[in-house]
């Protein structure tokens, strides 16, 4: 459960997104142009609009009132396996919970959805260091690449068996 630390707003609410408020599209872009940033351009996995917009994909955002403080997806891999895609939280909003609420949602979706297993790919560097402890906490463990990933110096790859 979400408990908003002190001074923090409690509306928080995570919705089902069609991608079309103009604030998710800007979002989503700064999500992506960051990974660029980041990351050299065959290490960078994130997906653009077109792509969250795809068949097989359940795309969420969180609001906190009017705020957009977040957003993740869940891409169906085949009927026991899915992917968790495009997780970001508002940078201003970072460990404040945001993030461990709608990872809570999106696994409580890929198993209410019947999958038995899911899977993630995030950045090896340091960067991407609060996203990996934040996956462990919630039992994914280091995997191979699963899909069509590579090995990739780049690359983690974590799994949770639902």
């Amino acid at each position: 459960m979400f408990t908003p630390r002190r001074g923090e707003a409690q509306q928080v609410e995570i919705v089902t997104d069609d991608l079309s408020d103009p604030r998710i599209v800007a979002f989503l872009e700064a999500h992506v142009r960051q990974l660029r940033s980041l990351s050299p351009p065959e290490s960078v996995h994130a997906l653009d609009l077109d792509a969250l917009r795809a068949p097989g994909i359940s795309f969420s955002s969180v609001h906190d009132g009017d705020a957009l403080v977040g957003c993740g997806a869940l891409k169906r891999l085949d009927d026991r396996h899915a992917e968790l895609k495009s997780m970001r939280t508002d940078t201003a909003r970072r460990r404040s919970g945001i993030a461990s609420l709608l990872l809570g949602h999106i696994i409580a979706e890929a198993r209410g959805t019947g999958f038995a297993r899911l899977s993630l790919e995030t950045g090896s560097e340091e960067f991407f260091r609060p996203a990996r402890s934040l996956y462990a906490r919630f039992g994914f463990e280091p995997c191979p690449p699963f899909a069509d990933y590579r090995p990739d110096p780049n690359s983690t790859f974590m799994t949770l068996l639902l």
